[in-house]
């Protein structure tokens, strides 16, 4: 049963003096972020009861932060919660805005959406389990990503002692091990000028070792302090007494202590963060501002978080304000959206809670209501010119899909508003209408995503749902055949041809350095300078959209701006949906070598111009060695030594690849690749095979072909599922639309 966990704000006038305070050296934006398990929701518990939002006895078993239905009952973090903290550090008082994240591959957007609002990442990981993949990938995100300067709190030290009765030296290697792995990967993605600052030490105390389930933690400053050597905590647990660890060491004393003197305050963040996800000029006075965290300046935020309360279905904006002040009330630009939206409530989240404020200067949280928007969305002054921040970067791409239909087939509308909603909140799944099999789908990261998905869906429109299903890629692997085609009408013609797009242009769309609404000429000096184009061809780029690019090679066209958006709107259906089985097409560039265009606008309407454009583009695909790509998984399992060889038989029994075996002792860390069509059950079958002894973990890698003996009947299986004909599309289906001169 979902119990309501209401936090109820200990001091709020505290904490809006705090906001309002230009002071920024006592505030901290923080993320908490790891594998999942690994502690993260147990661990805020304890944060929250030292600003006293709890008790001493529900600390570490609340769970407050997982205020969700759907994450109480599957025992998981699936929405990232917001809280704030005020609270003293040796006499000072400060104020930490905390985001615990979730560690589910299905919900790194969550995690990366609110590593770009904070500062500094307090990395946790599981000291039995280790460096997990979402650990690496977490980091990747927080350091490489978005600039968050990291602590690492090594958790679970208790099972170290309970459960494998390690003796002292043995706990201090396995710590060891896991601080030098997480500065490997630190030392890999940290900013250039950041990477030995940025590295962690228990030396220094940028490292606290504990056990969120009893409450007890320490730094080296915790232990210089109360005069405490580390061995004491094994004489404790042989003497039964860990109430003494509680009381003696405190958890959220240790970790409170290290978010304030190592992690940075907004105003200094700023000042290497906003170069990193503002592309424009940091010389302007808007540039200034945003580096100096400037409360006076232009106003310039993020959306970075949407709430949709479970019950009455409002969303809570929730974000922060980088450049200016954000006022109750006010009118505000949203960058993307391109319009206006009203400020009707201001105030800052308490996780299930609003503290209403009139105003919340640059630095801080905030949480709106009034509008939706996309998460991700920048907003600035209403008459502003100010340009938004770059787009948040994802790990992963929708590979799984279910379809899904109203039960009362007139709730269509309503089903399409539902699903934006939602989608809106979270952009790493999507919402598709195939128009040929007339299919409604949701296309997410992993099932569980869409599961939660289609379960909050369903509460406002009731739905038929199937079961989970892959999304796979089509790709071409040479230059296919130019065509010229026609129109239906025989009075407009088109010639193209498709090629593929090179991997260096196809990484700068998916990191955003490229898009279609950017600055031509700035597009073009990118191209040149880090793909290799020629000057000429990348200034004539007519639209990028997914992984895939429309370039104009054609000279001396008339009227063809008068068919465009119709032949861009063929174009992206196209790319939504290639020929081979309708899955989407990755990495094409499309180029237009001719066009003859009718004088007369009534022989040039879309179905003229889209069947020709249609016909091409399907032709050219189908001459080029189209394949089909399915998701592939990073996957790694620690076991034991001694139940390697069953881990290796069932992985590479899914179609698995082994990468590398690493040994650590009596344990082994088996890393491999896995299709994600092979995942199903595999936790399972490892846990079994190992007596329940391995720990199984996995990240987005990427796309890679279906091998060649699965090409053909996957084509036709996905065929048949969505009600196209039978069998593979051929040049036949297109011919009659090829041009012939007579």
């Amino acid at each position: 049963m979902w119990v309501n966990k209401v936090v109820k704000i200990k001091d709020p006038d505290a904490i809006k003096r705090l906001i309002k305070s230009d002071d920024y050296s006592h505030k901290r934006i923080v993320s908490i972020s790891a594998h999942i398990d690994h502690g993260k929701t147990t661990t805020s518990d304890y944060l929250m009861r030292r600003a006293g939002l709890m008790s001493d006895a529900a600390a570490g078993q609340a769970l407050m932060t997982d205020s969700d239905e759907e994450e109480q009952e599957r025992g998981i973090t699936i929405f990232t919660s917001v809280v704030l903290l005020n609270f003293e550090v040796d006499d000072q008082e400060y104020l930490v805005q905390l985001s615990d994240t979730p560690g589910h591959l299905s919900f790194t957007g969550e995690v990366s959406r609110a590593l770009r609002a904070s500062d500094g990442a307090v990395i946790l990981v599981d000291a039995l389990e280790g460096v997990m993949t979402q650990t690496e990938t977490n980091i990747r995100l927080a350091v490489g990503g978005e600039a968050c300067k990291p602590v690492l709190f090594i958790n679970k030290v208790d099972r170290l002692i309970n459960e494998l009765k390690l003796p002292p030296k043995k706990v201090y290697e396995r710590i060891d091990i896991i601080i030098a792995k997480v500065n490997e990967l630190i030392k890999k993605v940290a900013p250039a000028e950041f990477g030995p600052d940025w590295r962690v030490s228990f030396q220094e105390g940028t490292v606290a070792i504990g056990s969120a389930k009893t409450g007890w933690a320490f730094t080296m400053k915790t232990l210089e302090k109360r005069g405490i050597k580390p061995l004491v905590v094994f004489e404790k647990y042989d003497e039964g007494d860990e109430r003494w660890l509680r009381e003696n060491l405190p958890l959220d004393e240790a970790l409170l202590e290290m978010i304030v003197y190592h992690l940075p305050n907004p105003k200094d963040a700023q000042k290497y963060k906003i170069p990193r996800i503002w592309t424009g000029d940091l010389d302007s006075p808007e540039g200034k501002a945003l580096l100096s965290c400037d409360r006076d300046g232009p106003l310039l935020g993020m959306i970075t978080k949407i709430f949709v309360d479970p019950k009455s279905k409002r969303p809570t904006l929730i974000g922060r304000v980088f450049s200016g002040t954000l006022r109750s009330g006010q009118e505000i630009r949203l960058v993307g959206m391109k319009q206006n939206a009203r400020v009707r409530r201001l105030g800052v989240q308490e996780i299930t809670d609003i503290l209403d404020m009139e105003e919340i200067p640059a630095g801080n949280l905030f949480s709106i209501f009034g509008f939706m928007c996309p998460s991700g969305e920048s907003f600035t002054d209403p008459d502003s010119e100010m340009q938004g921040f770059e787009q948040i970067e994802y790990v992963s791409e929708p590979v799984v899909s279910r379809s899904i239909k109203p039960v009362d087939p007139q709730d269509i509308a309503k089903l399409g508003e539902v699903v934006s909603k939602w989608i809106m909140a979270d952009p790493t799944a999507r919402f598709v209408h195939d128009k040929e099999s007339g299919e409604y789908r949701l296309d997410g990261i992993d099932p569980l995503q869409i599961e939660i998905l289609t379960k909050r869906v369903h509460e406002q429109v009731k739905i038929h749902v199937s079961e989970p299903i892959i999304v796979y890629r089509e790709k071409i692997h040479e230059r296919g055949d130019e065509f010229h085609t026609k129109s239906p009408n025989g009075h407009n013609r088109l010639r193209l041809y498709i090629e593929p797009l090179d991997e260096k242009t196809v990484e700068l769309i998916k990191k955003n350095k490229i898009k279609a609404e950017q600055n031509a000429r700035e597009r073009a000096r990118i191209l040149r300078d880090e793909a290799g184009w020629d000057a000429k061809e990348a200034r004539k780029i007519l639209d990028i959209y997914e992984s895939c690019m429309l370039v104009d090679a054609m000279s001396g066209v008339q009227r063809f701006d008068r068919i465009y958006s119709y032949l861009e709107t063929t174009f992206r259906e196209f790319v939504d949906e290639g020929p081979l089985a309708h899955e989407p097409i990755m990495g094409v560039k499309v180029v237009l070598t001719d066009a003859t265009v009718h004088s007369d606008p009534a022989h040039t309407g879309y179905n003229e111009v889209a069947t020709m454009t249609s016909a091409g583009l399907n032709l050219s695909f189908l001459t080029a060695k189209p394949q089909l790509y399915e998701p592939v998984l990073n996957a790694d399992i620690k076991t034991p030594t001694d139940t390697q060889g069953q881990v290796i038989k069932v992985l590479t029994g899914h179609r698995g690849q082994i990468v590398t075996i690493e040994g650590e002792e009596d344990s082994v860390t088996v890393k491999g690749t896995l299709p994600t069509a092979e995942t199903i059950g595999i936790a399972d079958e490892f846990r079994s095979a190992t007596a329940g002894r391995s720990f199984f973990g996995y990240e987005f890698r990427g796309f890679e072909p279906l091998p060649s003996n699965m090409q053909e009947p996957k084509v036709l299986e996905i065929r048949a599922r969505k009600g196209m004909p039978e069998e593979l599309p051929n040049l036949g289906s297109w011919s009659r639309w090829v041009y012939k001169r007579t």
